[in-house]
Formats: C-alpha cells, structure tokens, sequence
C-alpha cells in the first residue's frame, strides 16, 4: 500500500488525524461505524491513482482526539470537520465526497449546507431512518439500544442493535460497522476501543438524524446514492432507498452488503471510482 502522507488539523473541540495520498481531483472518504482512515485500505490505492485521496479519523475515533472525551456528538460537527478537511486541502476547488453509512449521512449533511464545495457526492446506505414511513418503530428500537447500553453495558447493546438491522429481526453478529475487520491485531484493538463511543454517542445521534429532503431536491445533480447488491431488505439500504425514491435519483449498486467495503474491496474500489466518473442521470 502507497506510504500516506499524515498530518493532523485543528477544528473546534478536536484534532482530526488525516491521511493523503495520489494526485488529481480531491477526494474525501468519510468512514462510518468505528472506522478511520484505515477502514479505506483495500480500495485507496485503486482511487489514488486518479485522485487526490484523502482519508481521516472522525473527531472521537482512533487517533483524533477530543478536547472533552465526553462531548456529545452531532452531524453538523462531523460535517463541519469534513468542510475544514475541503477547504485546507481544495480551497480553489469543489471536491468529490464519498461517505458509507453514518460517514454517508456526514456527506449528505456537508452537500446540504454547502453545496458550492462539493463537486458530487456518492453516499453509500446513509441509515436516515427518519425518512421511514415507520419511523417510531425505529425510534422504540433505538432507545432499547440507549438503556440496553446504560443497564447491561456493551455487547448487549450491540446485540439489540444489530437485531434492529436485520430485515427479520433475528439477531446476528452486528454486520453493520461492527463486525471486526480481517487485519492487524493493533487495528482490531482500535475497532474494539471505539464500540462504546459508536453505540454510545454516535448510533444515537446520526440515527435520528432527518435529512433535508426539500433542500437535497435541488442537488440531485451532484448525488449518487448506492447500496450493497446483499443488503435487500436490512434497515441502511431501506432507508437509503426510501431517501432515493423521495428525491427521484437511481440507486446505484456496489459490491456485497453493507460493509462490502471490507468483504469486497477490490471489486468495491472500482465500483467507487466508477461513480465519479459515469454521469448522473436523474
């Protein structure tokens, strides 16, 4: 994999650690769930041959660090942290934004408040639950998630929520964002020591998140959603599909489910790249 170069940025509350790599047209990588700039590591050399790639550690997760470890957490602050990666590093220029699920409603929050620093963004199963026709059962769902966390502690809760992903309810391992990734031990131990801050202050928050759909009518121009070809039915490619059929964009589809990003990396890569190539037709 291509030596990145590393560097860290100062934004309100935190110091966000960022990676770039390549050359060409910015792009950012938003990861979702306990990811960081490591989440990206089997598809940023793919992109960095066209593109200016940069990858990052949202505020809280791995080496970007907090200024208060128990802040809570909001999208527009994520967001916000993602506009002053834009204007650091493409201050002339829009840039192409890629996000996976709570990295994907990041994207959609920054293309929404500022549409003139973003070029296209492809958001891949934003979990907007709020978007659902029934959205109360989900928000029942996520407050089981709440106290489960406040009462039982960690791995309860993680059970709840992953139940709550499933099409069937029936609970599995927590496929999304927490299934742990096939690497390095060390990189194992940062997903395990990001759990409680995911489910914690993360999971509540970017979930009942509501998008501007009014405003995000206007931008279909410069927005791709995307789903997994195996996440029929799971609650992130639901909601990501409602959101489509609420703005009249086309879904595009990327390889495996909903961490296809790490069971299908290569193949993912190029899906990826692809979208930011191949015009948008509403």
């Amino acid at each position: 994999m291509t030596a990145p170069v590393a560097d860290s940025l100062r934004v309100n509350g935190a110091t966000l650690h960022y990676e770039v790599r390549g050359s060409g047209p910015l792009l950012l990588l938003i990861p979702g769930g306990t990811g960081g700039a490591a989440a990206f590591d089997g598809v940023v050399d793919h992109l960095a041959a066209t593109h200016t790639v940069v990858t990052y550690d949202p505020r809280g997760m791995a080496r970007s660090t907090l200024d208060d470890p128990a802040a809570e957490q909001h999208v527009a602050e994520h967001a916000d942290d993602a506009l002053r990666l834009l204007d650091l590093l493409s201050p002339d220029a829009p840039a192409r934004v890629f996000g996976t699920s709570s990295g994907a409603i990041v994207a959609l929050h920054l293309l929404s408040t500022r549409p003139d620093r973003v070029e296209r963004v492809v958001a891949h199963e934003p979990p907007v639950v709020e978007v659902l026709p029934d959205v109360a059962a989900h928000r029942a769902w996520l407050a089981r998630v709440r106290e489960t966390f406040r009462t039982q502690g960690l791995m309860p809760a993680m059970s709840v929520f992953a139940t709550g992903l499933k099409e069937d309810g029936e609970a599995t391992a927590p496929e999304a964002e927490l299934r742990l990734p096939p690497r390095a031990a060390a990189r194992a131990e940062r997903t395990m020591a990001g759990l409680p801050y995911f489910v914690g202050r993360i999971v509540p928050s970017f979930m009942a998140y509501a998008p501007d759909v009014h405003r995000m009518s206007s931008l279909t121009d410069r927005l791709v959603l995307a789903r997994g070809r195996d996440s029929a039915g799971e609650l992130p490619c639901r909601a990501a599909a409602f959101l489509a059929g609420r703005l009249g964009v086309p879904f595009q589809h990327f390889p495996g489910g909903h961490v296809g990003l790490t069971t299908h990396p290569v193949e993912y890569g190029e899906a990826l790249e692809a979208s930011f190539r191949t015009p948008i037709r509403a």
